[in-house]
């Protein structure tokens, strides 16, 4: 089987980036769907998996997923990280069952499975709802290809939140206000 894994600049893949979200209130109006939208037509940000669960006071719930991949696009995505996983496993050996498993893996088009559904609407309370996605950013794929033909390497990749600058200004303050 052979895999896609990389075009003459670089990998295909960008970085991808699992963002879990609370929503105490929800008030769903359709603007995060629209933004999500925006990203994807942009080729800024890809949402390769979305599972959200709302639990209304009842206890009911109420599931949604959405990826930004058709069927084969998720085959292949699940192809691209089973070959990764499956090297870092098992060196070159590894690339083709990974990839094989990986595809199958998203057969139906999704990471979430039941499972998944199952922990979130146990971890939720009533009348709040949980979102797990997985997002692709597009933009960084040249950016990273650029730094890897100019001979540079990643040494260190992490997000800084805004609120991580307010706690680091609470922290080096000697003036916090309780």
């Amino acid at each position: 089987m052979s895999v896609p894994t990389h075009t003459e600049e670089g990998l295909t893949l960008g970085p991808v980036q699992m963002i879990v979200v609370g929503f105490d209130d929800p008030k769903f109006t359709g603007e995060i769907r629209e933004e999500l939208a925006r990203l994807k037509e942009n080729d800024i940000a890809r949402l390769i998996d979305l599972l959200l669960v709302k639990k209304n006071d009842d206890g009911e719930i109420e599931v949604v997923q959405q990826s930004d991949l058709n069927q084969d696009e998720a085959e292949e995505f699940g192809a691209i990280v089973g070959a990764l996983v499956g090297f870092g496993a098992e060196g070159e050996e590894g690339v083709e069952s990974g990839a094989i498993a990986g595809a199958a893996e998203l057969e139906d088009g999704h990471l979430f499975d039941d499972h998944a559904v199952w922990y979130l609407s146990d971890a939720i309370p009533e009348g709040t709802a949980a979102a797990v996605a997985l997002i692709e950013h597009r933009w960084a794929i040249p950016l990273r290809d650029k730094i890897a033909k100019a001979g540079g390497m990643t040494l260190a990749d992490e997000w800084i939140h805004a609120a991580d600058l307010i706690a680091v200004g609470l922290i080096g303050s000697s003036k916090v206000e309780a």
